[in-house]
């Protein structure tokens, strides 16, 4: 089996999705499996991001929410549980370059970790894949898994 079928196989499953750091190396394989899995998959580049406003206005602007959205966790919450406006099969957000706004505004930065499990975890109750991948190249963060990586 290919590593990218078993990134398929993987991100079809909501049972396991939800919010986890991004393997490092190639993404070709993993974003081969989660477009083969039906997932849309959307890049929020959060380098320039100083704090909560920074990074709701960058989610916001990548993932194409509506003209209401108030750029604050109760519309994050609402934004990410009616994804109308782009429907798929399922979701895989990959959150790049995280270390930065986790190091200056590390409260906020575990809220929205908060937020995006939540919504997986909603998801996942009517059998849709919603997962979370944050990019960190420092330890990242203890309690968030990896996904895991094909042999």
């Amino acid at each position: 089996m290919s590593a990218a079928d078993s990134y398929q196989s993987l991100f079809a499953d909501a049972d396991r999705a939800g919010v986890h750091h991004l393997p490092h190396g190639d993404r070709q394989p993993l974003l081969a499996g989660a477009g083969a899995a039906g997932c849309l998959v959307q890049s929020v580049d959060l380098a320039g991001a100083r704090d909560k406003d920074g990074m709701l206005a960058a989610i916001g602007k990548a993932l194409g929410f509506p003209e209401w959205f108030g750029h604050n966790w109760d519309a994050l919450n609402d934004c990410l549980l009616d994804m109308g406006w782009r429907p798929a099969e399922g979701y895989v957000i990959l959150l790049d370059h995280c270390d930065g706004i986790h190091g200056r505004a590390e409260a906020d930065f575990v809220t929205l970790m908060r937020a995006f499990q939540s919504a997986a975890e909603e998801w996942r109750e009517q059998g849709v894949p919603f997962w979370c991948l944050v990019d960190m190249q420092a330890d990242g963060i203890a309690w968030l898994p990896t996904v895991a990586q094909p042999d």
